[in-house]
């Protein structure tokens, strides 16, 4: 997901979007774990849309304080 989309998203819908990318992020490691997982690069994607999610989560967190 790139960054313009999510810069789109309320904080709510972030949180919502942030949970269900651990779960996501969770059930990849699983399916690495038994060898059943087909993208391995996925488990890199879902990591960055991680990060993504966090970054916008904490510049709205700044701008509201200010």
């Amino acid at each position: 997901m790139k960054a313009s989309e999510l810069r789109e998203l309320t904080a709510t819908e972030l949180e919502t979007k942030l949970g269900d990318l651990k779960k996501e992020l969770f059930n990849l490691k699983f399916q690495n774990s038994t060898n059943q997982l087909e993208n391995p690069q996925r488990i890199v994607a879902v990591k960055k849309d991680i990060a993504r999610v966090n970054t916008l989560l904490r510049q709205l967190e700044l701008q509201e304080s200010k």
